[in-house]
């Protein structure tokens, strides 16, 4: 039986990936989180450990949003094969509570949550949950103290950028705030989402506090590709305005948007390009590496046509996170989105011509692409502060400038209305970060901070639209079947049965619907 994910976030040795190790003072053998981390270089190479460790969780996510939304389905639903049998059922909001995918995500999620932690009680960083803060406390080593507050703040982002995805994915998940021994995993119960939110909040507001905001024109160019104290402002904002709370979100986007050195490429195409990396665009990004290192990327394989052998791509393809003609149709007409030709490519002799092509890039070795995968763009600042905002002249200023980048489009046609106005705002949300993981979430937020867009009516409306050429291929399914399927339950994934099975006399509830 696979271990619970409460067992595997107890400790143990931090993986250095791709970090060097110090090694020659100490036996590898007895390296340890008591007697490593000790120093700068060494909690600097813990801290990229956890930027590592923000691939993994990738691997899986696109499954989790993408495939849940109206912006992909599963390429062929006809297949047997156990991997596709487990996407269709992710796309269709029946997965079992067995499901590989969300297993794997859970604990490669909460791994590196683990990493986190222990970098960050290593730095005297601790969560008072009667207070709901975050903390720094006294420490003893040799490390400047602006150096302990940038480690820390780094690392703190990255912890809160993991739980912001399991509550919205999951609800109130396990709270682990530091390293715990096996015999307190097994005390440790589910959080409600309030108390999840309210760690995030309170990590996210220790990092912008104690971080540097260097502005991006003045950033030295080793530390372009790290989070900062503005990437922490704009995370905290999109937490808020998925509480709902948009009047706390709009100063820190403000200050994003006008202070940090930040701006919009000036062509769609150059902020996904590898010769353009860390672009004045990216405020959070998880980068990858060709070259055989054991860190790049998957995706320019796994999204590439199936069975197009060296076609499209060295190594073949895999066919999966397959473009829906809703979203094709969305950028080609009426008039061709130029972002189209970043976002989705055509191989026409395939069953199934359309591929991502947002993460492409030519690779030597298969499922090595260098393409990093952004978390947080400075449009993203943009369309949330028109979010936050409302219908009102500035907020449409804002979403034409990111529709209109560079002159690829033509503006907006006039809005007369709050409901064309969220309407607008939704589309371009869409259309801008297709592909990259936030349609799924969106949908989510704007069923509670939208009047017009509903994630229950808008997955509807897509099974429907898809039904005729793709869903009915699916034998004894009904597309009324299909559409009771998306319910607010539903909303959510399971928790892995195995956390259930591994302490059944505790009692860990279970989502309801599942």
């Amino acid at each position: 039986m696979k271990r619970s994910i409460l067992y595997m976030i107890c400790g143990g040795l931090l993986s250095l990936t791709a970090c060097k190790k110090t090694i020659d003072l100490y036996p590898e053998s007895n390296l340890n989180t008591g007697t490593y981390y000790s120093n700068l270089t060494e909690l600097t190479a813990g801290l990229t450990a956890c930027y590592n460790g923000l691939q993994t969780p990738l691997n899986t996510e696109w499954a989790l949003t993408e495939l849940r939304s109206d912006n992909t389905m599963q390429r062929d639903p006809g297949s047997s094969n156990n991997d596709n049998t487990e996407f269709n059922a992710l796309d269709m909001f029946m997965p079992s509570t067995t499901n590989t995918w969300i297993y794997d995500y859970w604990k490669a999620t909460y791994s590196n949550i683990r990493n986190a932690n222990i970098v960050l009680e290593k730095l005297g960083v601790v969560y008072d949950s009667t207070k709901g803060e975050t903390e720094f406390k006294a420490i003893n080593l040799p490390i400047e103290d602006a150096d302990r507050k940038r480690l820390a703040g780094e690392a703190l982002i990255i912890r809160a950028h993991h739980y912001f995805n399991m509550v919205r994915l999951f609800g109130g998940v396990f709270l682990i705030p530091r390293s715990i021994s096996p015999k307190e995993a097994k005390t440790i119960n589910r959080s409600s989402r309030e108390s999840i939110y309210k760690f995030i909040v309170a990590d996210l507001t220790a990092a912008k506090d104690a971080m540097p905001t260097t502005k991006y024109t003045q950033m030295a160019a080793a530390d372009k590709g790290r989070v900062t104290g503005y990437t922490a402002k704009g995370m905290l904002a999109k937490v808020y305005l998925t509480m709902g709370n948009k009047s706390a979100a709009i100063p820190l986007l403000t200050d994003v948007k006008d202070n940090s050195g930040y701006g919009l490429e000036s062509n769609y195409t150059n902020v996904f390009s590898t010769s353009n990396e860390v672009n004045k665009e990216i405020l959070f990004t998880v980068r990858f590496k060709a070259g055989g290192l054991g860190l790049g990327s998957p995706f320019a394989n796994w999204f590439a046509p199936y069975s197009s052998q060296t076609n499209v791509i060295n190594g073949d393809g895999k066919g999966w996170n397959y473009p829906t003609r809703e979203i094709d149709t969305l950028v080609l007409l009426p008039n061709s989105d130029p972002r189209r030709s970043t976002l989705i490519g055509t191989y026409t002799v395939s069953k199934f011509p359309l591929y991502v092509k947002k993460f492409f890039s030519p690779v030597t070795i298969a499922n090595d692409a260098e393409n990093d995968w952004p978390v947080l763009r400075y449009s993203d600042i943009l369309l949330m502060l028109a979010e936050a905002q409302g219908f009102n002249a500035n907020s449409m200023a804002l979403i034409n400038m990111v529709h209109t980048r560079g002159g690829q489009n033509p503006e907006l046609i006039e809005i007369d209305s709050q409901q064309e106005f969220e309407e607008a705002l939704a589309q371009e949300r869409r259309i801008e970060f297709a592909f990259e993981n936030q349609r799924f979430f969106d949908l989510v937020r704007f069923n509670t901070t939208l009047n017009t867009i509903k994630a229950i009516e808008v997955m509807q409306k897509h099974f429907e639209n898809e039904f005729a050429t793709h869903y009915k291929n699916y034998a004894s399914l009904t597309l009324d079947d299909l559409k009771a399927r998306v319910t607010t339950e539903k909303l959510l994934l399971p928790i892995p049965q195995t956390e259930l099975d591994t302490n059944p006399e505790f009692g860990i509830p279970q989502n309801p619907g599942y």
